[in-house]
């Protein structure tokens, strides 16, 4: 049975996904840096979500603590997934970082500590999971795939060391994709405006905004975005792609 492991993943997008993947008969680790409540939460709904059959004597499910700011809990977090679940098939690398400094003002996002935590956190911490899981994955053949965002393929977004990192992001995944073949495929997911807990950041008009600009009068829902992350896990013969999903804005 493939072992899907989720960060960042009990809420929002890595929720939606551990949801549907659980659905889609996947054994999930959900990973979550700070909140256990919201987690053991999540985790006690996934065996009702899922088509495996219920026997004790197995682990289908599990959540794991991990700071993914960590190069160390990176490494931990993988060997502990592998030791618990004896393999491991798909990874959906959701962890990212920002801070709203907007997209007008130099000044504003010219704080170093943001450039240093979006760094880490949208660019380093895929590149480090993906080396610690890469021999996992080859013997699954697996799938990697990254959560980045429109405002990585245009200049866009919460703040412009967001943008920036996210762009680099999409490139690391191409260069991996490259890497890792021929039996590990690596692509990314890149969603418009999500009405998760952080879009509160944005005001109401911004929002509406957005929706105005966007050609299918929308945004896209978390939902949505887990369908292509399961179609990426599930398909063999698509790598090195970032999929936009952003109802249109960006067209």
């Amino acid at each position: 049975m493939s072992v899907a492991l989720i960060t960042a993943g009990s809420a929002g997008l890595g929720a939606a996904a551990s949801r549907l993947f659980a659905k889609n008969g996947f054994r999930v680790i959900v990973n979550y840096a700070n909140n256990e409540e919201r987690a053991n939460k999540l985790l006690a709904e996934l065996p009702a979500l899922s088509t495996l059959p219920h026997d004790s004597t197995s682990e289908n499910f599990a959540v794991i603590k991990a700071d993914l700011g960590s190069r160390d809990d990176i490494n931990r977090l993988v060997k502990e997934t592998v030791d618990r679940f004896g393999r491991l098939d798909v990874i959906f690398s959701n962890g990212g970082w920002t801070r709203f400094r907007g997209m007008i003002s130099i000044d504003d996002n010219a704080y170093e500590e943001d450039w240093d935590r979006t760094f880490n956190l949208n660019v380093k911490s895929h590149m480090w999971l993906m080396q610690a899981a890469k021999k996992h994955l080859d013997e699954t053949e697996g799938a990697f795939i990254t959560t980045a965002s429109i405002a990585g393929v245009i200049p866009s977004g919460s703040s412009l060391p967001y943008s920036v990192t996210k762009a680099a992001q999409i490139h690391l995944v191409k260069a991996l994709a490259i890497m890792a073949a021929p039996k590990i495929r690596v692509n990314s997911v890149s969603p418009g405006l999500l009405l998760t807990d952080w879009a509160e950041n944005f005001s109401e008009e911004g929002k509406q905004s957005h929706i105005q600009k966007t050609k299918l009068k929308r945004v896209a829902t978390v939902e949505d975005v887990a369908e292509q992350v399961l179609l990426f896990a599930k398909s063999r013969s698509i790598t090195g792609v970032n999929v936009v999903v952003d109802a249109g804005f960006t067209l």
